[in-house]
Formats: C-alpha cells, structure tokens, sequence
C-alpha cells in the first residue's frame, strides 16, 4: 500500500499550535482567552505570570474570572518562568557570555501563579483538565475553588485528568496553578547534571499542554493499537492488530454506548455496544481471533529512514449514546517488530522487522529552558539524519508529542528512559545529588512510568525505554515500572539500565557506558577494551566540541575567545559546570601537541575543526567495521552528544544555531550509506555498504601522500563486492610508513575513493596520519578518560603549501520558502598539492551563516585537478539580508566569496 494512502490519517483532535510563540509583550498583558467548542478540546494558550512572593491575594481570588492582572508577566501555552521573563525582556539572554549568571536565583525561591482564562459555550457536557508537564509540583483552582494540591499533582511526567464540571459554567471561566520551586535532587522532575549551566529557575512552570475537554456521558480512554508482526520472512510478514481502550460512563445512570473502531488506510471499521452501570468502566477489546479483518496479510511496515518507508496508519474511535457522539479519540501508529536479544558476548542487539540494525546514535537535549519550537525540532531531526544517525537517545528531558510524531514522519529511532544522578536514581546512587525516595516518591514515579508508557508506546519510532541510566532501579521500583508498562502493552524491550548491569527481573542490561567523556585520539577507538568499538556503547565521545568561528563570536565576549586558545586550563562558562568537565586542557594540549601551538584564534579554531573531524570520524567507522566482527561486535554506540541546550563547547555535533563544523562532518563522512573507510589499528581499508541490497563491482583505489605532494603509495583494487545492512569487505591493506632519518616529517595523508561500476565515484575520504602513533596509558586512565603518553605528529599539515580552488554557484528557487545551492569546487593549484578539508558555507550580506542547511557534502579534500558538484538545501534567503554568497575556505585554502547566479 502506497505510504501516501497511508499518510491520510485521520487528523488529530483540534488543539492549537504547541510551538512556545516568541512574545513581545510585556508586564501587564494578559493572555487571550481559550475557547473551548461544544464536544471539542482545546489547550490553554497562555498564562499570565507572577511570583507568588508579590501577590498578596487569597488562592480563591487570583482563580475567580475577572480578577486583574495588572503587573504580572505573559507566558506561553507551555513556558518555564524563566522562559517567559527572557521574552518579556526582564532578564537578559542567558545564551551569550555569563550573561545567566545576572539572573538572580531568589526571583525563583517562591511559589508562581500561571493563571488563565477559558470560555464555554452554555452546556451540559462533562468538562475536564487533562495535563503533564508540571515542575515541579501545583496547587490547582478553578474559579475560586482548589480541585488539586501539589501533593496529588507532582512529577513533570504525572498526567492529570481533573473533573471540574461542577465548577465550571457558561462563559469566562478561570485555572490558575501555583507552581512550586523546582530542585531536581529532591523532585522526580529533570535537571542538566554536567551538560550545562543550569538555569537559574531550575526549569520552574508548565511545559506541556494544558487541555480543557469537554464530553459527554460516556469517555474513551487509553486508545491503543497492539500489534504483531510475523518476521520469520523479514520485512515481508503478515500483521495482526488488536485494538484495546476504555470505556467510562460518567454519568449517574446507566448508559448504553456504540463504540466504533476505524484503521485508517485499510477500510477496516469495526463496532460494539458497550452497556455501563452509573460511574463504571470497561475495557473494550477488539481482537483479530473475533474481528479477521484485523488480520493484514501485507501491511505496510514503518521502517527507520534508509531502511525502507515510514508508513502510517490510523486509529479513530468514536462512542456515540442515544445516536449523538460523546467522545473520540485519534492519533497514528506503525506497524513494526523490534527485537533486542543479547548476542553470544553479552551485548544488546537489536533488529526491527527481523533485519538486522547497528544504532548509531547521539544524545538528544532539549532547550535550555524548555523552550518547544516544532520547526527547531524538525531542523535537528533533519541534522542527525543528515549526519547519518538512526537513533536519538533521551535521557530525561522526554520530549511533547509533537517530537515523536516528527520521528515518526522521518524514521529516527529513540532511545527514551530515565536521567541519572538527581532525584531520579537517588535511590541507588551512592555518588549522586538525589535524595532518597519515600512513599510519595515511589507512587509519583510509578504514575510517570504510566503516562509515559501510554504516551509513547504506540509511536513506531521508540526503540526501547531505558529504565535507569547511570545505575538500575532498586529492585521494587524495578518491578513498579515493569508491572506500568506491562499494564500499557509496552511493545519493545525494556532496559533496566544504560550501564552494564544485571536486575532480578529484566536480567543483563546489554549495555555498557563506559565512555570516554574526554579527549582521546582516533586510535583509541579501535581498541577492543574501555570504551572500544565493541558491544554497546550508551554514552560514548571524546569529549570537547569546538563551534565554528561564526558561532563562537556569538556565543563568547572578546575577551572569553582569547581566553579559549590561551589559557588550556582556564575555567569554561560555556563547556559544563562540573568540575572533571570545566576546562579544555585535555583537548587543547592534545590540539598543541599534535597539530602545533595554536597561533592565534583562527588558528585554533581550524586546528579543532581537523581534530574533531578525524575523531569523530574514526569512533562511527570503528563501530561499522566491527559490527561485523565474529568475536566481539560492535551493536551500538550512542555519542555523547548530537545537541547541546545551549550555546555550549562540549559534547555536540552541532551547536546551537545548527551550524555545522568538524564534528558533523566527520559523522556524516563514517556514515554514509556506501562508505570506504581506514582503520586506525589494522591499516586495513574496508566498504561498508548501509544500503538495504548487495552491491558489486566496485573499485577502490588508495593513494599515500607525502606533504610535499610526494606519492608514497598507489593501489587499485577492482571487483569489490559488499552485502547489504551494513555488511563490509575488506579491500587491502595499507602499507606503514616510515619517516626517513633526516627525511620528511612523519605527517602523510592517505586518499580513499571507491567507484561504481560505471566508474561514478561514490565515496571518498582523506586522511591525515602520522609515522609516529599515539600512546595511551589504559593503567591510569579514569571514568571519562585515558592518558595519552606519546601524541602523533601531524603537524606536517602546517607546511602544506597554499591551494587554490575556483567555485561557480547557482540558486534554484523551489515552490514556498526552500531554495537550493549547487557549487562545482575545483582545485585549480599546481603541483600535487591537495585543498585539505575545504568548507563551504552559505552568508548573507553581512558574512553570517545562512542557518539551516543540509549539503550532500563538504569539508572535502581536493588534489590538483580534481573537482566536486555540492549542492545544499536551505531555506530561501531573505532579501532584507544583502545577497546570498558562497564562503569559500579550507585548512590551506584562502577565504573567497563567490554570488551564485539563478534562474
């Protein structure tokens, strides 16, 4: 079935945009008033906001319609305080320099009112509040009357349905919470452990909807689809579909209700009366043992992206009493089989659709301030699938909805669970800052495990759910998320932990977070030993991620960005506020010793762009080659970390502004879906083919350079052949090289370029390398790193003479607001001298990044003669900001500009 049919799902109920808007506004405007239709839901589209400190009124008087705000702050549909006080222009962007530490922290030490106004039309349906996303915990009212404490309403991931029918009446009416302070060491809420500066409201608000839903007598709920995939054909097996809700009779009589099921995409509708006592509830089943339509002989599967389509079906109830609908329900689901055995060395393992499946993965952050922005997330999405990643992990920080329906829309798998350290894991954690669990605790969590369970599960996009991270869950709040998500269908494998550990219940984690977290050479990853390309690997980067120039000089004050390449022990602001994490030593000695002192700014920031390339570079192909392997495999690798939640030097391979460097290059180049590839410890060059068939014919051909241009090494090697699903072959080994006595540095570059059949070059991959290895001392290496005790010498690279590369451009206009930028790059220099590492980047008028953009390719090395067609999808540029130009630079390279031409 065409995935387009499938993607006529049945829309979802009428809730407005969840994106957090940009609000000018100040203190004293009130937010506009929600309505709310007959039968209908609608979320709360904002509050307004104010200390509680500064409030002197009653509880019942603030949650009375009418009551002025004069004063008081707006806030978004889903806000943090401090969210909505950095838009209102109160506090300065917490974003640029220490800007954040002038926010002062006692602004947030008492309760805030987010208080909000809804209308309803003259009535007599149930109405009701359906909400999560509180932090920490509220006091709820509506129109003068409490109908929640925060005792009952705590945890960000607690849902909450409040009935209020009684309370409600035609016309304005009134909610207002009392949000108390947020401390993540004493509440089941989320912090930044040592990702980044912590803000200083400690993430204090509403982050998710707020619905107001109005119904009839009769209520669906818990609307799920369990399916079931044969796979013993993979990717080809028949489906079956049970399709489970509840059915609630509100009323104070007995009613009769018809409940009527339809799959969207297949005509399948099915229908059942339901008889109900006053106030009782039923679980309603449609199974396919009663209902063979439910049997699908030829479903349409939901794969991840470059595995095959990500089809979508739909799911719609509706329970009509007395011929009139009382409720509905909506939303899609897919069609897919996971699996996770662990493998003969101990290692999870996970197939999907009975294919085989190495995660390559990154960690996912949300912003900073909880800011939700759909676009943003779909940009990033778009980034890591750029990048060659197939997995996002979220560890805490469990994103709205609309985060796995863009998953969902473009195939990337998740990798949800719970964060350590904090309160989260206080009960287990002998080294962390959460406290200790009591009753309370332990019902809060169990409830979270529900929602989310319910939340998520039929997303097809979710891979698994982590139920511990740094360490596993006691074994009573084991079985509590085990016996929640066994009441929910949960449909994937359960993990008890992101560490290697072993529970009682759930058995061996599979997994293993052995890091680094720190600066390592790209050797280090094809050591079969800490945090080498074997099993898998939850948490795992060499640390340290320099932005480009661009992004530094809005991230840093001047005298921030000297201190960056001049003082390798200096404190960062912007890297973490733990102490292990605080400083660039590691890195910007390894920088000064490998590639040479860092001769200025630009010098440094070039010097970690090449750094961070060939490091990234190597840890994602040495996971790809040893996936393979028959002894030790590799199954997955998740680095730490694909974002940062703000303008940060550490674990990201893109920055804030989605701007692209070294490190995003590097992931793309190892992940390519037909790659050639060296190894750092065999000298074996190999072809790793990530596309679903078998490809044959192909050519490799691998060339040794001196950094003179001299040719160290030709070879060819013709009729490769290579299976599917990330199958490799080795095509030859590279000879060492020896630095003579007196003769040439020890720096050599090695070029890979693999062809088709029909002589297409279909990879390429340049390496810089060194005669003289590093050497790392394992006996005093730590959690986060391992000493290195000889660096390689690649400061050859310094004397590499000047390049010259000419570039033509054009942009193409596309229907609505996307436009395409197709450069051919040339190196045009004499001699045998390469353009290494050569960046393109689309400007403005004013030199700053056209942001953000996805190329085929870039950072690309070029020989004499050799040339490159790059094309880049952007957003069309706006004419307000000068003529689009093309920045033209490389590591030996001068910068140029060029204007493309267009149609």
């Amino acid at each position: 079935m065409a995935a387009a049919l499938l993607g006529l799902l049945l829309a979802p109920a009428a809730v407005p945009s969840a994106a957090t808007p940009r609000l000018p506004a100040g203190p004293g405007t009130a937010p506009t008033v929600t309505a709310v239709a007959s039968g209908g839901t609608a979320a709360l589209t904002g509050y307004a906001i104010r200390s509680a400190a500064q409030v002197p009124d009653t509880a019942a008087a603030v949650s009375t319609p009418g009551y002025a705000t004069t004063g008081w702050h707006r806030a978004g549909p889903r806000s943090t305080v401090l969210a909505a006080l950095v838009a209102d222009g109160t506090h300065p962007d917490p974003f640029y320099s220490t800007d954040q530490q002038r926010i002062p922290r006692r602004d947030f030490a008492d309760p805030w009112w987010y208080r909000s106004d809804f209308t309803l039309p003259e009535t007599a349906e149930r109405t009701s509040l359906d909400f999560s996303g509180v932090i920490s915990a509220a006091d709820v009212y509506v129109n003068g009357r409490q109908v929640a404490s925060a005792a009952e309403v705590a945890g960000m991931y607690t849902r909450h349905e409040l009935d209020i029918t009684d309370l409600v009446r035609a016309g304005t009416n009134t909610v207002a919470f009392r949000i108390r302070p947020n401390d993540p060491r004493k509440h089941l809420t989320l912090g930044w452990l040592d990702w980044l500066q912590p803000p200083p409201d400690a993430n204090m608000g509403i982050v998710r909807d707020v619905l107001v839903r109005r119904r009839g007598p009769v209520s669906l709920h818990d609307a799920h689809v369990v399916t079931g995939l044969d796979v013993s054909s993979p990717g080809s097996g028949p489906a079956e579909l049970t399709v489970k809700a509840r059915v609630r009779n509100d009323s104070q009589e007995a009613a009769t209700a018809t409940v009527t099921a339809a799959v969207g995409g297949t005509g399948i509708v099915l229908s059942e009366d339901v008889t109900l006592r006053a106030r009782e509830t039923r679980t309603l089943v449609f199974t396919p043992d009663r209902h063979r339509q439910l049997r699908l002989q030829r479903p349409a599967l939901w794969w991840p992206a470059g595995m095959g389509p990500q089809n979508l079906y739909g799911l719609h109830l509706t329970a009509t009493v007395a011929g009139s609908r009382s409720d509905s329900v909506r939303h899609a689901f897919g069609i897919r089989d996971v699996k996770a055995p662990l493998d003969s060395a101990g290692a999870r393992r996970y197939t999907i659709n009975g294919r085989p499946l190495l995660i390559r993965g990154a960690g996912w952050s949300a912003d900073e301030l909880l800011r939700w922005d759909t676009t943003a997330a779909e940009d990033r999405i778009k980034a890591a699938l750029d990048a060659g990643l197939n997995t996002l992990r979220l560890e805490g920080h469990i994103e709205p909805d609309e985060f796995f329906d863009l998953a969902d829309r473009y195939g990337m798998l998740l990798l949800p669970g719970w964060e350590c350290c904090d309160k989260w894991e206080g009960q287990v954690n002998p080294t962390g800052t959460g406290e200790k669990w009591n009753a309370a605790d332990r019902l809060t969590a169990r409830a979270s495990m529900a929602a989310e369970a319910a939340r998520l599960r039929d997303h097809p996009s979710v891979l698994s759910f982590l139920i511990g991270s740094d360490f596993a869950p006691d074994a009573q709040t084991e079985r509590d998320y085990l016996d929640a998500l066994r009441a929910a269908d949960w449909p994937t494998p359960v993990v008890p932990a992101a560490s290697a550990v072993t529970t009682a219940l759930s058995g061996p984690s599979g997994m293993r977070m052995t890091g680094p977290y720190d600066w390592v050479p790209p050797s280090y990853w094809y050591d079969k030993r800490e945090g080498g390309a074997t099993g898998f690997n939850s948490e795992t980067s060499a640390g340290p991620s320099i932005p480009t120039l661009d992004t530094l000089r809005r991230t840093l004050s001047p005298a921030e960005l000297e201190t960056l390449w001049e003082s390798p022990s200096a404190p960062q602001y912007h890297r973490s506020p733990s102490r292990t994490f605080n400083t660039l030593k590691l890195f910007n000695d390894a920088l000064a010793h490998r590639y040479g002192a860092p001769r200025g700014l630009r010098d440094y920031v070039a010097k970690a762009q090449l750094g961070q390339y060939e490091n990234v570079r190597a840890q994602f192909e040495a996971y790809a080659r040893n996936a393979t392997d028959s002894t030790d495999p590799s199954t997955g690798l998740v680095y730490w970390m694909f974002n940062s939640g703000w303008t940060s030097l550490h674990w990201q391979l893109v920055d804030r502004y989605l701007d692209q460097g070294g490190a995003y290059y590097g992931a793309k180049k190892a992940n390519e879906p037909l790659h050639i590839q060296y190894s750092y410890d065999d000298r074996t060059v190999a072809v790793i083919n990530r596309r679903p068939d078998a490809v044959s014919g192909l050519t490799a051909r691998i060339t040794l350079f001196g950094t003179d241009g001299t040719s160290l090494h030709d070879r060819t090697v013709r009729g490769l052949r290579v299976g599917g699903d990330g199958a490799r072959t080795t095509a030859a080994t590279v000879p060492a090289v020896v630095a003579a006595s007196g003769g040439p540095d020890s720096t050599y570059l090695a070029r890979l370029t693999l062809t088709d059949s029909a002589g297409r070059e279909v990879s390429r991959n340049v390496y810089w390398l060194s005669t003289r290895p590093d050497v790392l001392d394992y006996d005093a290496g730590d959690w986060y790193h391992t000493p290195t005790t000889t660096y390689g010498d690649l400061t050859g690279l310094n004397s590499l003479a000047a390049a010259t590369v000419t570039a033509t451009a054009r942009t193409t206009r596309h229907a609505g607001s996307q436009s395409t930028t197709t450069v051919t790059i040339r190196n045009t220099s004499s001699g045998n001298t390469p353009a290494l590492l050569t960046d393109l980047h689309l400007v403005d008028g004013r030199d700053a990044p056209v942001l953000p953009v996805r190329w085929n390719d870039n950072q690309i090395s070029l020989w004499p003669g050799e040339s490159a067609v790059l094309t880049a999808h952007h957003r069309t540029a706006d004419p307000a900001d000068g003529a689009l130009r093309v920045r033209v630079s490389g590591w030996n390279t001068p910068t140029t500009h060029i204007t493309p031409s267009t149609p």
